[in-house]
């Protein structure tokens, strides 16, 4: 509910539910559409529709709900996708100019860019997440808090690389078991926001546009890099704590992509002679 209240009107707020209407519902989503970006308006409504709806359910003065099931209506087409997919150069850029600013704040990144993963589970990763006793080591990743309704944090296993699973284990030295592993110089944990300005700095320095990169386009390109290299849908989903129909509602063309160059190697190709152990048939004599 933060996010409703952040935008939500001293007016609307003090109003009882009873008494709201359609239309100031709507112009509120109307209003909000005109500073932020359609998709943005479509969560902070569906927020305020689970609370009126809660509310509802322990109110029996309410007896429809019609007044935010219209007004709150969801915009059409909010879903397009804007994520910002960057190269490996690129990424290589920000991880470099990361480590700059500070070794934690580095190894933050990295770890972004390798695993895919949002702040808010790299936060929650402790030391006994880290299992790099084994030839393939990987991170045991919490999942995000994100869905409807008290979603249970569960984890499981995310591939890393050797050379990070080092740099991890070297950072992590002398900390207890349920300790962050990933920390801020000062030693503390990070925090939501925490990397905002960091990252900003950080890609700035790489030579790309703050404005539209953040940290977030390391996620969106783990996914899509997964994508390309044929990994299943299913576990690059799994990967990135999402759905399969998010992954191919949002990432659809990189799919299309990806399954072209597939059925493409199973094409019929007339004009091309055949090959390998085809042998033509003949006619009987």
């Amino acid at each position: 509910m933060t996010r409703v209240k952040v935008h939500l009107s001293d007016a609307l707020a003090r109003k009882s539910i009873v008494l709201v209407t359609t239309g100031e519902l709507r112009q509120w989503r109307d209003r909000l559409a005109k500073k932020l970006a359609p998709a943005t308006v479509n969560r902070t409504a569906n927020a305020l529709r689970a609370a009126l709806n809660l509310a509802a359910d322990h109110d029996e003065r309410i007896v429809t709900r019609s007044a935010w099931e219209t007004g709150l209506a969801s915009i059409h087409d909010a879903e397009e996708s804007r994520n910002v997919i960057l190269d490996e150069q690129a990424i290589r850029a920000v991880i470099a100019t990361s480590y700059e600013q500070s070794e934690e704040f580095g190894l933050l990144v990295e770890t972004s860019a390798v695993t895919g993963a949002r702040v808010g589970q790299l936060a929650r990763l402790e030391v006994q997440d880290l299992q790099d006793d084994r030839p393939d080591p990987r991170l045991i990743m919490p999942s995000s808090r994100k869905g409807r309704g008290q979603k249970k944090v569960s984890r499981r296993p995310v591939p890393i690389p050797i050379s990070l699973a080092a740099k991890l284990r070297r950072a992590a030295e002398g900390r207890a078991p349920t300790a962050p592993l990933l920390t801020k110089p000062s030693g503390d944990g990070w925090r939501k926001s925490d990397h905002s300005r960091p990252c900003a700095r950080a890609v700035k320095a790489a030579g790309l546009d703050r404005r539209e990169v953040t940290i977030y386009a390391l996620r969106h390109s783990s996914i899509v890099r997964q994508l390309l290299a044929g990994v299943p849908v299913r576990v690059v989903a799994v990967n990135h704590d999402t759905s399969i129909p998010m992954i191919e509602r949002t990432y659809s063309r990189y799919i299309g992509d990806h399954t072209d160059a597939l059925a493409r190697k199973a094409l019929l190709d007339i004009g091309s002679p055949p090959i390998g152990n085809v042998v033509p048939i003949t006619a009987a004599r």
